[in-house]
């Protein structure tokens, strides 16, 4: 996806922070859309269907962590990348973030070559227009359909947000193969990408819950594998 097509739409309550990333993006030839609050974030991502959100994680009436959970709701907005800006010391809120469907965490400060190489990366990562889709898969009760990004267990339908779909997607591709936990991270989040330990296994455990405890297994010290239900 070329800078110049891309639509980035930065959610901070902070004017300096807005002023800041807005101009470097947009030197960077990003259309940039900004709003200061997380209830503002939510009515213009409704508005201009941006590519990427750049979320404030601390914000007054509604914080960055629910604004995430509401726009991950909306159907349009269900490949928008989205990532959060958080103070150092505010890890914590990273595993509410990831259960509500962030793709990303950036620890502010940041300088804003590193924060624009980031975003270009999340970026890169987007479908695009005529990218290849991974077929649609049967594996018992579960029915997983990349191109729709719909997925079925024993005729219920299941809301996944997009990276739990993708590890999913990923881990049931192969039945029984051991996915290592590096290739894992590269897969779903990308090499350029730097998140947390802890990410893909709150991902692994959301998808326990929802698909239950028997289909993914741990090979400690390893990775994950996906098997089967007759």
């Amino acid at each position: 996806m070329k800078a110049s097509k891309a639509k980035i739409l930065l959610v901070d309550d902070e004017p300096d922070i807005l002023e800041i990333v807005e101009y470097n993006l947009k030197n960077e030839g990003y259309k940039v859309y900004t709003a200061s609050s997380g209830i503002e974030g939510v009515s213009l991502a409704k508005e201009v269907k941006p590519d990427l959100i750049l979320l404030d994680v601390m914000m007054p009436e509604m914080d960055g962590i629910e604004a995430c959970d509401q726009i991950r709701k909306i159907p349009s907005l269900e490949h928008t990348i989205i990532a959060f800006l958080t103070a150092r010391g505010e890890d914590y809120s990273q595993v509410a973030g990831f259960e509500a469907g962030a793709d990303d965490y950036i620890t502010k400060p940041v300088k804003p070559k590193v924060l624009i190489s980031r975003l270009k990366a999340l970026l890169r990562r987007r479908p695009t227009a005529g990218q290849k889709v991974p077929e649609r898969m049967k594996l018992g009760d579960l029915t997983i359909d990349p191109e729709r990004y719909h997925i079925e267990l024993a005729g219920n339908v299941l809301d996944l947000p997009r990276k739990e779909f993708e590890l999913l997607s990923l881990l049931a591709s192969k039945p029984g193969r051991v996915f290592l936990r590096e290739e894992i991270m590269d897969r779903i989040w990308g090499t350029s990408v730097i998140v947390g330990g802890r990410t893909i296994d709150v991902h692994i455990r959301k998808l326990r819950e929802k698909i239950g405890d028997d289909r993914i297994k741990t090979v400690k010290g390893v990775g994950y594998k996906f098997e089967a239900q007759d």
